[in-house]
């Protein structure tokens, strides 16, 4: 069943905004690929930060559903 808030309705039951995170490599790319061409819009800019313990840079960006109308 859809998510449903209001007028939006989303795929996979997902609330209209979601925070897309992992590490930084073509995987992560894709992910935020494929929410794109599923309606997803990007919002704000991305975030990195080197993960001392992992060794490895990690990213998160938001996306909310393309007709929520969200204020920046």
């Amino acid at each position: 069943m859809p998510y449903k808030s209001g007028m939006y309705t989303t795929p996979e039951d997902r609330p209209i905004y979601r925070l897309l995170t992992g590490h930084d490599d073509r995987a992560f790319c894709e992910r935020v690929s494929e929410a794109l061409l599923q309606g997803w819009r990007l919002y704000g800019s991305p975030a990195m930060t080197w993960d001392e313990e992992g060794g490895c840079m990690k990213v998160a960006q938001a996306v909310v559903w393309h007709e929520a109308d969200v204020v920046k």
